[in-house]
């Protein structure tokens, strides 16, 4: 089964139950997904679906610390429910040895000595962590490898 197909089934499943918060993000995450396949005039796949998730659940982090920081708690509870929701379509997260394990088989691949060659190594990090880390996070543990080498 598909990524997608899961995601219909699972928006039929919270249509069948009631449950509107999951019903919301769902749809939210469908009409993503129909806007990038239309714009594009392309079939996505499931590696297409995780960065599509991604960039939603970015966006619902950040929007529940602007309503924190407005003292909002009761939106900010509801960003995080669709957080929840769009998270169980992400793959596994890598541990932190497994992402360091990452960094120095690219570093090895690449050659990379320097401060300098972090793009490059970026170049071939994001297409095997995406979604699976949080690339920001990524991107300061390249720094700190490169800065020792």
């Amino acid at each position: 089964m598909t990524l997608k197909d899961r995601i219909t089934e699972d928006m039929k499943a919270a249509m069948r139950a009631k449950d509107t918060a999951k019903l919301g993000a769902i749809r939210l995450l469908m009409a993503a997904m129909k806007q990038r396949e239309v714009d594009e005039r392309i079939m996505l796949d499931d590696a297409g679906i995780i960065a599509i998730a991604d960039k939603l659940i970015k966006q619902r982090r950040d929007s529940a610390s602007q309503y924190d920081s407005a003292n909002r708690p009761d939106l900010a509870d509801a960003e995080r429910a669709e957080i929840d929701v769009l998270s169980a379509y992400m793959p596994a997260a890598l541990s932190d040895k497994e992402i360091d394990d990452s960094i120095a088989a690219a570093i090895a691949e690449t050659g990379a000595t320097g401060p300098a060659d972090m793009g490059k190594l970026m170049a071939v990090l994001k297409p095997k962590l995406a979604g699976r880390a949080d690339m920001s996070a990524v991107s300061g543990r390249v720094k700190a490898a490169l800065s020792k080498a």
